[in-house]
């Protein structure tokens, strides 16, 4: 026995042990990022520190090309394992494709994923890609464009402008002092971002089969692609694509839930000041309480006191049946040390053990809610190989003085089983009250209708977003766009066009005699009356917006 664990032989392809030959339970299993293949954790000569990013001894090997192994390990080792090697070796593909070939492996088909086809997605990531901000890297949030031709969020610009720098982070040229002051918002191409976003999600393919009120984790049975379900410690780059696996279907909003059925989800993004996170708890506040009429959508102050009503009472209720709700940590929930550092994060499922009004720090009544973790798999923040289990709730200093307060009396719907050493259903879940999502195998006779229908699909989406991106003096899409100060855009030749034969400068004669200095022409802008005279003499190209173009034009 002592030297077949030192061969470190993992889970056939039924689940059994090849080690111990017994079914290990679930929270025994370990998989390799790398490979997916699944380890008895018992079995194993040493115990992993850690289970984010664990990698099994097959794939931590180097490979010799040279070498023929006496013996495999495994089928699962000899052939997968060595695919992968083969395709993290090979130098032509890029790491997106690599990655989508690990993700077809992990899959269990030799097939391409049908997903993979998702033109609308494959759109919105060309924006994703070139359209960066230049400071944070990251997707324009509220674009401004610089003379030079440049793009960056608002917020990077404006918080850059205060370090008392003035000039460009990308060239160094000088930022005029007015747009220093008073940058102006690209609408055109913010418009254009939103739209891209918001197809993406429209035609966006959900990959699991459950419905969007479902309670609960995702298990391997609603992942018929991965065949894993969910877990702890997924990551996605946006709250767009955490939607399309389940944790969290809301892409603009930070709850899931309804008054009379409870809180499916909740993600951990922005929020109030009175939130506070301590990873296997933290205090939530509630939906409401901020004025986000007109142009205040972004506004974070409170202004009137919250009520219990709507997405409140859906906490309340979950909170008294004791219901699991997923919860996901963005990287933009810069006040908690929990948080990812880029993306959004699975951290597992909690339950709302106590709900209460306070006056917060804005001076105004909030609803109050203590989540404490109860998941079967570990944090990601720790080392732990084993979730969580039974423990005394925090003292919550600031429940004195609270109202409302609101705590369990009855046995929880989702709670932790001593026997079987787990968290599950105690009571049956809530019924759904919306359609299932279906999930089609992939069918060798439908590839073919699935990419012609992707394909008409992305023209359309492509077709709207060249539309929106048209100049408005020729009123053709944008060929060498270029930005004025006053966040307009136009073709290069149709700008140049506009003031041919004009002279910026013009010359003042004087009846005495005496020559006066020379003085600047008004040019207003085609669009607006913003005197453009200064930028006319450079025009530089947007090439951010020009590469988009280009892509969209050549690529869909």
């Amino acid at each position: 026995m002592a030297q077949q664990r030192n061969k470190q032989l993992p889970c056939d392809s039924v689940g059994v042990c090849m080690i111990c030959n017994q079914t290990p339970l679930e929270i025994d299993i370990l998989h390799c990022r790398t490979c997916a293949t699944p380890w008895h954790v018992p079995c194993l000569p040493l115990l992993p520190l850690t289970i984010f990013d664990w990698i099994c001894i097959d794939c931590s090997q180097p490979v010799d090309n040279n070498h023929v192994a006496d013996a495999p390990a495994t089928p699962i080792a000899r052939g997968l394992v060595s695919t992968i090697h083969a395709i993290e070796n090979d130098t032509s593909l890029t790491s997106e494709e690599k990655a989508k070939k690990r993700q077809v492996l992990i899959g269990g088909s030799s097939k391409q994923p049908i997903e993979n086809n998702n033109k609308s997605n494959e759109v919105f990531d060309v924006f994703n890609s070139k359209l960066n901000c230049s400071i944070c890297l990251t997707l324009l949030e509220r674009p401004i464009t610089t003379p030079c031709g440049h793009n960056f969020c608002l917020k990077c610009f404006e918080k850059w402008v205060k370090q008392g720098k003035r000039n460009c982070s990308n060239c160094r040229t000088e930022i005029p002092a007015k747009m220093a002051s008073d940058p102006q918002i690209n609408v055109q191409l913010a418009t254009t971002i939103q739209m891209a976003r918001s197809e993406s999600v429209a035609h966006g393919k959900i990959f699991v089969t459950i419905p969007k009120d479902h309670f609960g984790p995702i298990v391997a049975e609603n992942d018929p692609t991965r065949k894993r379900g969910v877990l702890v410690g997924d990551t996605w780059e946006s709250l767009m694509e955490c939607m399309q696996w389940g944790a969290h279907f809301p892409h603009d909003a930070r709850t899931a839930g309804q008054s009379s059925h409870g809180v499916q989800s909740v993600a951990l993004s922005g929020g109030y000041i009175d939130d506070i996170d301590h990873g296997n708890w933290f205090l939530y506040s509630g939906s409401s309480g901020r004025d986000l009429s007109g142009s205040k959508r972004t506004n974070k102050n409170q202004f009137f006191d919250k009520k219990s009503e709507r997405k409140n009472e859906a906490f309340r209720l979950s909170c008294q049946k004791g219901y699991p709700i997923r919860v996901v940590r963005s990287h933009k929930k810069k006040r908690s040390s929990y948080a990812p550092k880029a993306g959004v994060r699975y951290d597992g499922v909690y339950r709302i053990e106590k709900w209460w009004r306070k006056i917060g720090k804005q001076g105004h009544k909030v609803c109050r809610y203590l989540f404490v973790r109860c998941d079967n798999e570990p944090a990601p923040w720790t080392s732990d190989l084993s979730g969580d289990r039974l423990c005394p709730l925090p003292i919550i200093e600031e429940l004195n003085g609270a109202v409302d307060i609101t705590e369990r009396k009855g046995d929880p719907s989702w709670d932790f089983d001593e026997e079987k050493g787990c968290w599950l259903w105690k009571k049956p879940p809530p019924l759904s009250k919306k359609p299932v999502n279906i999930v089609d195998p992939i069918d060798e006779t439908k590839i073919k209708f699935d990419v012609e229908k992707a394909r008409r699909v992305s023209l359309k989406i492509k077709d709207r977003l060249l539309k929106e991106l048209g100049c408005t003096i020729c009123h053709k899409v944008l060929a060498s766009p270029l930005t004025t100060p006053c966040a307009h855009n136009f073709c290069k030749a149709c700008l140049e066009g506009v003031f041919s034969g004009q002279s910026y400068i013009r010359e003042r004669a004087s009846q005495s005699g005496f020559a006066l200095r020379t003085k600047k022409n008004i040019m207003k802008c085609p669009t607006c009356s913003t005197d453009i005279v200064d930028y006319l003499p450079i025009l530089k190209v947007n090439t951010d917006l020009k590469g988009v173009i280009e892509s969209l034009q050549r690529d869909f």
